[in-house]
């Protein structure tokens, strides 16, 4: 498959993800798994904001454990929360009372309602005990008497709605308060709010003596069961009643009518309401008519007060003059704890608490209808970006996708906090996550089978590692014949052929993997290229498939560790009663071709040339100097900090052109002080006997043989010195030996 075909494809899949997630922006679909991400994200961000402290404006009144073991159990008599009240309010002086509690039955008093019996049986008719009955009545009412504690205060009464799906949808139990507004206030605008069906509200005579009422359950609820938003607003019988704390704000700013807000759709479309508006309070709502809940931080962010210590009078005047108080409970037997972002166990109460504070503040987290336009921009703008990114190397392409997930962060948290805007993050971060994957996968994908392709076609050749480099690079490398600048090897064991008769097949078998798998570790250490094994011999080449700019230097290296591992392994041929070997190593560096080359039967991907050819007299003339290594002189050319003995200036077979043979040792700053000079007198003989000087030659060689008898290379000078003075050679000798055989 073509590259341009795979970038193709890595787009496609990459746009195809942006636009899914587009669409999930705009409501056409929806993706469970990202909105539960994103209320995920949502919670990190409000935990990580929240601003903590103590707000002394709402004081929870609270009807605690303390106030249960005190007091006696829920609920109380209504004699004893009129007294409760008229404490707040006389007493303390308190500015608003909010029972977060729903009154929706009359007390039972036993004693009531046996004197009720006699009234309207035995003694209908005894005028003076009806008298005094309706005078004595009211004050032995329970319910009469929290009536008259309310009057002339202000109070806010709570109470419950349901819809026709939840148990007790259809019943209508109590009084409901009067409506904030009818449903036609909307006109022709969306109702973004849900519509009830049932209700369990507080007793009429309660209801009418408060100043208002307010719903305090919640008919949207997360998926996952958390409190994160509360409705302002429901439909009943053709008129929105208000949340708890939205009347309780009313009440504070004394009934002013509601308004709404309206902005266009985020296609410039229909007008949509974006917010509620009480007094010079806008209070935004999502599309589900729902304010999100401004959680200041964990349980105990408003002052909390035992009911009990109230109607003692204990507790301190300073917390409760003039505050807005709520009555609630936190006893666990009283079944108002909620589970929210900030707290899995959390009282009802403080939620309520806490968006009356919002609301006042006017710091209620708000999500424009124009946020979804720049959110599906900022889709757009991350999947060009994200698809950019899958061209770039790994690691550039990790740095790149945290830069940008980085900068969608900073933005968001820049809107969170500076704006109170609150704009989608999981969408964003999920689309440059699944991006990175996809390319990743896809490239990861793409690369193996494109190493198990190169693997296939140079795994015999070359190491692991220049397969894989090889895969990341694939424009470096070419599979049809090219001319390139390469170096050539070719190693043979000497004398094996001889040996190899003295050795059962089996035997020979085992030397060889024994021999040649050590050998070849280290052409592939030196980034070679095993050409292929002839026998006992092994031709391999550097600066193919991939080019290597050093390709004489590792050719080098890899014959001297050749021969030094050689004869590391003396020991071990001797120990499996294998004879002791010897190696011989040819190299030149030249211009070669490289590439598939065969029949239509069997291809091999090898090197031809000249170049090729005199690696291989190099190879074979190292018999006649006794060395272990010959390289040409291009290859010392390209080695200039390799130390070498050099051997003669010779005409291989085949060659009119001759070549200077050089014998590597080491690098010249690992050379001991005894083979420098050595050199030295070497290069001295070697120039008297080219300069035709045989008499200083002989002597220099003679001085040489005689200090380095294992040397063989003084004595073939020798020989060569002593034919010359049997049969002196033409008038201008050149010095070049020429070989007739390879």
């Amino acid at each position: 498959m073509s590259r341009t075909l795979h970038l193709l494809i890595r787009t496609a899949l990459s746009l195809g993800i942006a636009l899914a997630l587009i669409l999930h922006a705009t409501g056409q679909i929806s993706l469970p798994l990202l909105n539960q991400l994103e209320l995920f994200a949502y919670d990190a961000r409000l935990r990580l904001t929240l601003p903590g402290g103590v707000d002394p404006r709402i004081v929870i009144v609270d009807i605690d454990e303390a106030s249960l073991l005190r007091e006696g159990q829920w609920p109380w008599p209504r004699q004893r929360l009129a007294q409760l009240v008229d404490t707040l309010f006389d007493h303390y002086q308190i500015r608003l009372l909010a029972f977060d509690i729903v009154f929706a039955e009359p007390e039972r008093n036993a004693a009531l309602t046996a004197l009720d019996a006699l009234a309207q049986g035995a003694l209908r008719d005894d005028a003076p005990f009806q008298q005094h009955w309706a005078a004595l009545r009211p004050q032995l009412s329970g319910d009469a008497r929290l009536a008259a504690s309310f009057r002339d205060r202000a109070v806010v009464l709570g109470y419950a709605f349901a819809r026709s799906d939840q148990q007790g949808g259809d019943l209508r139990i109590g009084q409901l308060p009067l409506a904030a507004a009818p449903i036609t206030i909307l006109g022709n605008l969306p109702n973004p709010f849900a519509t009830v069906t049932g209700y369990s509200a507080n007793l009429p005579l309660l209801q009418a003596s408060a100043s208002g009422g307010g719903f305090f359950n919640s008919t949207l609820v997360d998926p996952d069961g958390l409190f994160r938003r509360l409705p302002l607003l429901v439909g009943y019988d053709g008129q929105f009643y208000e949340h708890f704390s939205l009347a309780v704000v009313q009440t504070l700013l004394g009934q002013p009518p509601l308004e709404f807000v309206t902005a266009a759709g985020y296609q410039g479309g229909q007008q949509q309401i974006e917010a509620v508006r009480i007094g010079a309070f806008d209070i935004p709502i999502d599309a589900q008519g729902a304010a999100l809940v401004p959680y200041r931080g964990p349980q105990g962010s408003f002052p909390y007060v035992s009911a009990s210590a109230v109607l003692e009078r204990q507790a301190d005047p300073q917390i409760l003059n003039g505050a807005t108080v709520l009555v609630g409970a936190t006893a666990a037997g009283l079944m108002d704890l909620r589970a929210t972002p900030v707290q899995n166990i959390y009282p009802g109460v403080e939620v309520n608490a806490t968006l009356i504070a919002g609301i006042l503040d006017q710091q209620i987290k708000n999500r424009p209808a124009f946020t979804i336009g720049l959110e599906i921009a900022l889709l757009a703008l991350l999947g060009i970006l994200g698809s950019g990114l899958g061209l770039l190397p790994p690691l550039r392409a990790l740095l790149g996708t945290l830069a940008l997930a980085v900068a969608v962060i900073a933005l968001n948290f820049y809107a969170w906090q500076t704006l109170n805007w609150v704009m989608p993050l999981a969408p964003a971060l999920t689309l440059l996550a699944l991006l990175y994957v996809l390319h990743s996968s896809y490239g990861y994908f793409v690369q193996t089978r494109r190493e198990q392709r190169l693997a296939r076609l140079f795994g015999q050749y070359v190491p692991h590692e220049l397969v894989a480099e090889m895969s990341r690079r694939p424009g470096s490398y070419a599979l049809g014949g090219e001319s390139r600048d390469m170096t050539v090897l070719f190693s043979d064991l000497q004398d094996f052929t001889t040996l190899s008769e003295t050795l059962e097949p089996q035997q020979l078998t085992r030397m060889m993997q024994f021999i040649l798998t050590p050998l070849t570790q280290i052409i592939h250490e030196q980034r070679g290229t095993v050409d292929k094994y002839i026998g006992d011999a092994i031709m391999a080449f550097w600066g193919a498939p991939l080019p290597d700019p050093e390709h004489p230097r590792h050719a080098a290296q890899a014959a001297l560790a050749m021969k030094a591992r050689l004869a590391e392994l003396q020991p071990e041929l001797l120990a499996h009663g294998w004879p002791a070997l010897r190696i011989r190593i040819g190299i030149n560096s030249g211009l070669m071709n490289v590439g598939n080359m065969g029949s239509e039967f069997r291809m091999a991907y090898t090197v031809l040339g000249d170049a090729v050819n005199l690696a291989a007299r190099l190879e074979g003339a190292a018999k006649q100097y006794g060395a272990t290594i010959v390289i040409s002189e291009t290859t010392r050319a390209a080695v200039p900090d390799l130390a070498c003995r050099e051997l003669d200036r010779a005409r291989v077979k085949g060659r009119v052109q001759p070549v200077t043979l050089f014998e590597p040792l080491g690098l010249e700053a690992e050379l001991t002080e005894a083979l420098r000079e050595e050199l030295v007198e070497h290069d001295q003989a070697l120039a008297a006997y080219r300069g035709g000087d045989w008499a200083q030659a002989e002597a220099r060689f003679q001085q040489l043989h005689a200090l380095h008898p294992e040397q063989p290379l003084y004595t073939l000078y020798l020989n060569r010195i002593a034919a010359l003075h049997r049969d002196p050679p033409a008038a201008g000798w050149d010095g070049v030996f020429t070989f007739t055989e390879k």
